[in-house]
């Protein structure tokens, strides 16, 4: 029931996009305020930080995003499921579960109804003490 919820918002988000499309607007368009973070130094003890990614549509239909999808497991994107509004902004949460020692950068690829956004976090993680 839920799934069938689901996939009938985005069938009809999409049905708004594509009939703007066809009189000429210009589509949902993501903009970011900031496409990398630097976490700096992060201890590995305590555990998870995150970083919220603001962005706005830019375009003059509502923007879907599609999907958020990390290179990896010790990352997780979050970003919101309904159509944002022409004008209107919205973040994408970004988690990172500091493992081991050393820098880091992972890459988050945001693909949405017009088109797509790399994201990226970056640091360096202190080893828990043992």
């Amino acid at each position: 029931m839920v799934m069938k919820r689901i996939f009938l918002m985005l069938l009809a988000a999409l049905c708004v996009v594509f009939a703007a499309e066809a009189k000429g607007g210009k589509s949902g368009e993501i903009s970011f305020k900031v496409k990398v973070h630097d976490f700096g130094y992060i201890k590995e003890e305590k555990g998870p930080v995150s970083y919220d990614f603001e962005f706005t549509n830019t375009g003059s239909t509502p923007l879907l995003i599609i999907s958020a999808r990390a290179q990896c497991g010790c990352t997780r994107p979050e970003f919101p499921k309904q159509p944002i509004r022409p004008g209107e902004k919205g973040h994408i949460k970004v988690t990172y579960l500091p493992v081991g020692s050393g820098s880091f950068e992972k890459t988050i690829e945001v693909k949405t109804s017009n088109n797509k956004a790399i994201l990226r976090v970056r640091g360096n993680v202190i080893p828990a003490k043992k």
